[in-house]
């Protein structure tokens, strides 16, 4: 039950939703991988970093050059905050020495890569790899000249177990093939928002005159308040069934997109600039944050198309879905596009961090 002032369930394109189903029963059912992208940096081969992995025991050779040692590691049960406070802690380095790509889902078993600062320390690269393999699975490692920057990754890797699943099979076939081709809305996540949308009413709680320094959280919260008007944009229209299609005033060539909102609001001008500032002017206390900020107006695709989408039916009532999403898109948002999801994390806790490997089918 939603228990916050604030929307946090938007409207499905194909109506209503199928039926119920359940995810993370076990971390196991939810598995994320990042696929890394490095242009320009020497040494870094894609084909060598997605298929050469170790055993846990099994010594890891450091390839590249550079003051920053990249570590894909594999984790179940640690937020990647946290994880990147402890390899500084390791490492004997600063906390924003460490480098990445993106946050994962603590929920999950998640591989990632993150990037630690050791100037000078090339001959010690297999002791600190050693100390971090007793928290954690190391699978590569690669010297590269700079750290790791958010959103530079390609992509993530999705392969989810929905279990439980109250919906005929075959209207889910027709829905899934519909998304493969037309994709779904490009919803932010709940997560974006906090617990109970508890991001969004720090956000409207700011004086936008009075930030605080660069270590303080209003950027979480100015993040969540623009991607939440984002939502009420595309909901608006989702329902008018015009997601799909440009509208009078697009500002970007060929392409469908709403409003990051910022200062001066939207760059969207004409009918669908009338819209959008329409839509916010329903919540002026959100659309007060942006009052006195200096953040630039941005726009995002209204529609998400997984790539690489494929899925099949292990066993009766589940379905493994398997897809590829580009850095700031939401596997929520696919899930939800078909299903009344039950997240089995936010109910019984976190299973035993021990249970690594992403499932296949279901045993």
């Amino acid at each position: 039950m939603n228990t916050s002032p604030w929307r946090l369930d938007w409207p499905a394109a194909g109506g209503l939703r199928l039926g119920r189903a359940n995810i993370k029963s076990s971390p196991r059912h939810f598995f994320v991988d990042e696929q890394l992208m490095l242009p320009g940096l020497p040494g870094v081969d894609q084909a060598d970093v997605e298929h050469r992995t170790q055993g846990d025991t099994d010594p890891i050779a450091v390839s590249g050059a550079g003051e920053h040692l990249c570590l894909r590691i594999e984790k179940c049960g640690d937020n990647t905050d946290y994880v990147a406070r402890e390899l500084a802690l390791l490492s004997g380095c600063k906390p924003h020495d460490i480098g990445l790509c993106g946050l994962k889902d603590r929920h999950a078993v998640t591989r990632q890569w993150l990037s630690v600062y050791r100037p000078g320390m090339m001959t010690g690269d297999e002791g600190f790899i050693a100390s971090v393999r007793e928290r954690w699975s190391v699978l590569s490692a690669h010297r590269v000249p700079r750290k790791l920057r958010r959103g530079e990754h390609r992509a993530n890797r999705f392969e989810i177990l929905v279990s439980g699943l109250e919906a005929a099979s075959p209207d889910v076939e027709v829905a899934l093939k519909r998304i493969a081709v037309q994709g779904c809305p490009n919803y932010f996540g709940a997560q974006r928002f906090g617990w109970a949308g508890n991001n969004l009413a720090q956000a409207v709680r700011m004086n936008p005159r009075q930030r605080r320094g660069k270590n303080s959280r209003d950027g979480l919260y100015f993040s969540a308040a623009r991607s939440w008007l984002f939502n009420e944009i595309l909901a608006e229209r989702v329902v008018a069934g015009n997601w799909l299609q440009p509208l009078p005033g697009e500002p970007v060539a060929e392409a469908v997109t709403g409003p990051l909102w910022g200062d001066g609001g939207t760059t969207a001008t004409e009918v669908q600039g009338e819209l959008e500032r329409a839509v916010v002017a329903r919540h002026p206390d959100m659309a007060a944050v942006f009052s006195q900020t200096r953040m630039k107006p941005e726009r995002r695709s209204l529609a998400l198309v997984p790539a690489a989408f494929t899925w099949r039916w292990p066993a009766k009532g589940d379905l493994l879905l398997s897809f590829e999403l580009a850095p700031g898109q939401f596997a929520t948002a696919v899930l939800q596009e078909l299903f009344d999801i039950s997240d089995g994390s936010s109910q019984a806790g976190l299973a035993a961090k021990s249970e690594t490997g992403h499932i296949k089918s279901k045993q």
